[in-house]
């Protein structure tokens, strides 16, 4: 690999708008944030611990879904067998939180999947990444905060308890029901995230303290009328498994959307203390507290009533009135509308930190990347991200949109997945460096031509060549077999990702499609299960590469059993995708069409990266030493 001396802009010299300069765009990478990354005006906050990462993690996932979700899943799919349903979608979702901690704290900035996807992957994927996410966050919001205002008039007497001014209304002769209750927490929320970070996390942690005293008391009260009563729910002639196991891993299926949230606590990456050791274990603890609550709730409620008897709407408050605690039912209100205000701050935090990221590399408006002063936070990105998820919470009923939130997250878990095994198998050999430091690249690459010593005095173990399409002289390495090894290595291990990517995708497609002629739906699945399991066998035997030790910032997590843990998490995030249904899908098409036109039009002619000069990662530090010396 050479030391370039061409821009990357529009794909190199001779490349057309419609040939390489395209394909060109969407595959460049950008360089792991780090002490020679420059950044137009103020950082972010340093002010997050590991309990300030718990509070949003734990406040964004566990939502008001579980209070109604257990009667769901238990009546319809797996019956007493709920908590296994929640312990195995719980291990599904710690595949992605392994993945999730090992990129965070290596690539340790804000923008979180997307951030991830531009280093490993490319520009197109990461943009496509990023936009997904602005779409998540901004409809999860407003579904969130048209949640709550109708549990705030439960909690106070009813459907009409509330004052007019902030009650729900249905404008004459128009089919919009508007809420401004909605609307004036979204704007609250908003607010505080402008305060800071800090002073947002402290009230998340109070928020998220309420409702997890309120799940305890479930727990605790409900564990008490169960050893009292005998746990009616248990005693069943159908079981423990009354749909069998299908029936358990479909409660799954349903269950996992339960654990999204925590991946909120790596786009805070930036605004962390000590982010190699405090990312994973904020990832970690708040997925783990969230499973052992949710397992327990559902042991607890699943025991005291009958699954068959259970209400879909309102399960827990009916299985405490059937053992005559009609009371408890303000207690649960409570934690729902805790629930919600803390999924609702935690839906909003992320996004402003993904729009600046992605105005930091060009491909939004620079003014989502800046930076307030005082605050250090992302104030004007805060700002839109509010207004925009209220005005969704004040006029449109989002419940129906609610399934194209999960879009976004299946896409970056999936994404991120991927992203380990490149990082592993075949990390970035090139980094991206400005175009004002050609000199410097020009200089390092003749010294190593004349002398064939390093800057040290060492032997260096490069020598001058010559491009085959540029007459600028390269960086290569002496030993021709060890470059021809270690290109064939990087080859047959990028070439075994692709293809097991696409085993995976037609192994799900073929498996969930059952109006498929049989044949075709064997034959697909035999393909797909046929590359999936080569390629764990492939990448399993071949050697992981070398510059994954020094790849980004070092010291912090490792995800275990690669390439095994990545390829199960890409499978069943695959699955998921693929079973959100053609409604979903064609609505999220939509957006998507939406991001390709705004990428194409103005984020690829305005990226950071269109006027780069790729070197090899190796000499990166001493072109920039040189560079600071000869300013100096």
């Amino acid at each position: 690999m050479g030391l370039l001396g061409d821009s990357q802009e529009g794909g190199g010299k001779g490349s057309s708008w419609v040939g390489g300069g395209v394909i060109n765009s969407l595959i460049r990478r950008k360089q792991v944030d780090s002490v020679h990354a420059s950044s137009s005006g103020h950082q972010l906050a340093k002010a997050l611990s590991v309990p300030h990462l718990i509070a949003i993690g734990v406040g964004s996932t566990i939502g008001a879904g579980v209070y109604i979700l257990v009667g769901t899943v238990a009546r319809e799919h797996a019956g007493p067998a709920l908590t296994i349903s929640f312990l195995i979608a719980g291990i599904a979702a710690a595949l992605s939180a392994f993945c999730y901690a090992e990129l965070a704290s290596r690539c340790p900035s804000a923008g979180s999947a997307y951030h991830y996807s531009y280093i490993c992957v490319g520009e197109g994927v990461a943009w496509l990444i990023g936009w997904a996410l602005i779409l998540e966050y901004t409809i999860g919001g407003a579904a969130v905060a048209r949640g709550i205002s109708p549990n705030l008039a439960l909690l106070f007497g009813g459907g009409n308890s509330l004052p007019a001014i902030i009650a729900r209304h249905q404008i004459p002769g128009l089919d919009i029901v508007v809420d401004p209750c909605a609307a004036i927490l979204v704007f609250i929320v908003t607010g505080l995230l402008c305060v800071g970070i800090k002073e947002s996390t402290q009230a998340q942690v109070i928020v998220t303290t309420a409702n997890v005293c309120a799940m305890s008391f479930v727990i605790i009260a409900g564990g008490y009328l169960g050893f009292k009563t005998g746990w009616a729910g248990y005693e069943l002639p159908t079981g423990y498994f009354p749909f069998g196991v299908d029936g358990m891993l479909a409660g799954s299926a349903t269950v996992f959307f339960a654990y999204i949230g925590f991946d909120s606590v790596a786009s805070t990456a930036e605004e962390v203390k000590n982010p190699q050791r405090d990312l994973p274990l904020g990832i970690g603890a708040s997925l783990f507290l969230c499973c052992a609550l949710y397992m327990m709730v559902s042991v607890v409620v699943v025991g005291l009533v009958p699954y068959y008897a259970m209400d879909p709407d309102t399960p827990i408050s009916s299985a405490f009135a059937s053992h005559g605690m009609q009371w408890a039912a303000y207690i649960i209100t409570v934690g729902t509308i805790t629930a919600l205000c803390s999924t609702l701050l935690g839906s909003i935090l992320p996004q402003p930190r993904i729009l600046m990221a992605m105005a930091r590399d060009g491909l939004l408006p620079p003014f989502f990347s800046e930076v307030n002063i005082k605050t250090q936070v992302p104030m004007k990105g805060t700002i839109v991200t509010g207004i925009g998820a209220a005005i969704l919470a004040f006029i449109m009923d989002v419940s129906q949109l609610a399934g194209m939130v999960s879009v976004g997250t299946l896409l970056a878990f999936t994404m991120v997945a991927i992203s380990v095994l490149i990082l592993r198998y075949v990390p970035p050999d090139e980094v991206p460096l400005p175009s004002s430091l050609q000199g410097s690249i020009d200089s390092v690459s003749l010294e190593y031509g004349k002398s064939g010593q390093g800057r040290n005095g060492e032997q260096s173990k490069v020598k001058v060549g010559t491009s085959m399409v540029d007459d600028k002289p390269l960086l290569v390495k002496e030993d021709a077999s060890d470059i021809l090894n270690e290109e064939n290595r990087r080859k047959i291990a990028g070439w075994t990702i692709m293809l097991t990517c696409v085993g995976a995708f037609l192994l799900t497609y073929a498996a969930s499609n059952v109006a498929l002629p049989s044949s075709l739906r064997f034959s697909l699945c035999g393909v797909g299960g046929t590359l999936l399991l080569s390629g764990l066998i492939v990448l399993t035997c071949i050697d992981q590469d070398d510059a994954r030790h020094s790849f980004g910032h070092t010291g912090g997590f490792i995800c275990p059993f690669v390439p095994l843990l990545p390829i199960a998490c890409i499978l069943i995030n695959m699955y998921l995708l693929v079973n959100l249904g053609t409604a979903t899908w064609a609505r999220v098409s939509i957006w998507l069409i939406i991001g390709v036109l705004v990428y194409v039009f103005y984020g690829r002619t305005h990226s950071s990266l269109r006027h780069a000069v790729y070197v090899p990662a190796a000499h990166a530090d001493e072109i920039y030493s040189i560079s600071v010396s000869s300013v100096a």
